[in-house]
């Protein structure tokens, strides 16, 4: 039955697939416009941001100690240290020749605010596997696209040193973990028929979120 839900979630999943948006389609041959690719850095920085907020949200009302362990973990490693994950991102921002205190102080975008305030709402309203599977949704498609983006990257762009891309390389490793993690989390959450519809529903509402943050960036 576990594994009958996660075949269900991923399926919603890979209807709105990342790879399969016109932007990161552009990206992996080399099509991008180098100016789409700022825009797209500076508005993600929003979300990379905010991401710590929507595992603590999780955290927050969740009264199982195991799957808050699970959290914790994702959350110190977006979290901790001077190669925390914002970081890591400006860095990539940096390799773009963004001035990073102008990403930093930019403003989001509508799509850019309406994908935060998605997750915000995934991660504090629906239920505790909804939450859970809303993170999924993103950190379970991350090491493949990160796959693509640095091989785009270095074989198109000019960007191929550790500093630049390094924000990929940990999340091309880290995000198989974390979405195994999830994966467990939603299997362990979702106890009932509603708990489980509402988990593919999140799934379902936090990859079409994503995916429309890229309608907004690759306009």
């Amino acid at each position: 039955m576990a594994n009958d839900l996660i075949n269900r979630i991923n399926s919603v999943i890979s209807a709105k697939s990342l790879l399969e948006h016109p932007f990161y389609q552009a990206w992996n041959c080399g099509e991008l416009p180098i100016e789409s690719m700022k825009k797209y850095a500076e508005q993600y920085y929003h979300f990379e941001k905010a991401y710590p907020r929507f595992l603590s949200n999780v955290h927050s009302r969740c009264d199982d100690r195991s799957v808050r362990q699970l959290l914790l973990e994702n959350l110190w490693d977006e979290e901790h240290g001077e190669d925390n994950h914002v970081e890591l991102w400006l860095r990539f921002c940096d390799a773009l020749g963004l001035d990073r205190s102008e990403v930093e102080n930019s403003s989001p975008d509508e799509s850019t605010k309406e994908l935060i305030d998605s997750f915000l709402d995934l991660t504090s309203n629906h239920s505790l596997a909804g939450g859970a599977s809303a993170l999924f949704a993103f950190e379970s498609q991350v090491p493949e696209v990160a796959d693509t983006k640095i091989a785009g990257l270095k074989s198109f762009y000019g960007i191929d040193d550790s500093k630049g891309i390094s924000f990929f390389k940990v999340h091309r490793d880290l995000d198989i973990e974390h979405s195994d993690a999830e994966a467990e989390m939603i299997n362990s959450l979702a106890t009932t028929e509603s708990e489980e519809n509402d988990a593919v529903e999140s799934a379902d509402i936090a990859a079409n979120s994503l995916w429309s943050f890229l309608d907004g960036v690759y306009k």
